[in-house]
């Protein structure tokens, strides 16, 4: 794999009242990927976004990678319909079915490129069986359905790990790390291989000098990271 690290925010740490706003400054900041979070309330105790903003971000930013993270626990029963809304990347959480292939087999099936989610309490080894059908592996440094929580520092060791497998199946998926992303823990997780980024608050969101400094900030960062030289199997 080439190395790339992609800023993917999470529209679930936007002021809901000014979500227009915030995207179209992401956008005219060069932002390419955005984060959807869909939660069901029994995966996780939360609700969050319906279907419907996967749609109506496509309609008007036909341009972008829709990266949806879903927090169900039914996920076979909304990959038709987030197809059908023009979602790109869809992801699920391993232990939310216990029928993690077939439903990996259906995303693809369905046209979108398909990810899996390993908690902070799994192995990184438990994707082994199915490594060959993932486009993107989610690692999360929280556990997920909440925003605000501190990253687990021990999402480091992770990271390196899953290149690691990364390496030895010879696939070529995405590691994306969610949760909880700051500066101190950005380099770290992109020399040791992480690509895909999940920025909110810590990052993006919420920050003093507005979103399109944030993201400009972001891009130094994660450029400066990729000087330093990689860690352990990290490509």
């Amino acid at each position: 794999m080439k190395p790339v690290v992609i800023n993917s925010p999470s529209l679930a740490n936007c002021n809901l009242l000014e979500l227009k706003d915030n995207v179209q400054e992401l956008v005219d900041a060069g932002v390419t990927w955005m984060h959807i979070d869909l939660m069901d309330g029994h995966y996780v105790p939360n609700l969050y976004f319906p279907i419907r903003i996967v749609s109506d971000l496509k309609a008007a930013y036909p341009q972008l990678t829709l990266d949806v993270h879903m927090m169900v626990t039914n996920p076979m029963d909304y990959i038709q319909r987030l197809s059908d809304a023009g979602a790109d990347y869809l992801s699920f959480h391993s232990d939310s079915t216990n029928f993690v292939i077939r439903t990996l087999e259906t995303i693809r099936k369905s046209g979108m490129k398909s990810g899996i989610l390993v908690n902070p309490s799994q192995s990184v080894r438990s994707i082994e069986p199915y490594v060959d059908l993932l486009d993107m592996v989610t690692l999360m440094a929280v556990e997920p359905g909440f925003a605000g929580q501190q990253f687990m520092s021990r999402t480091l060791k992770r990271v390196e790990d899953l290149a690691t497998v990364r390496k030895e199946s010879g696939q070529d998926f995405l590691i994306n790390v969610d949760g909880a992303i700051n500066y101190p823990n950005l380099t770290p997780c992109i020399v040791r291989g992480a690509n895909v980024i999940v920025t909110g608050i810590f990052t993006i969101f919420k920050q003093p000098d507005g979103i399109t400094a944030a993201c400009k900030r972001f891009n130094a960062e994660a450029a400066n990271a990729m000087q330093l030289g990689w860690i352990g199997d990290a490509y």
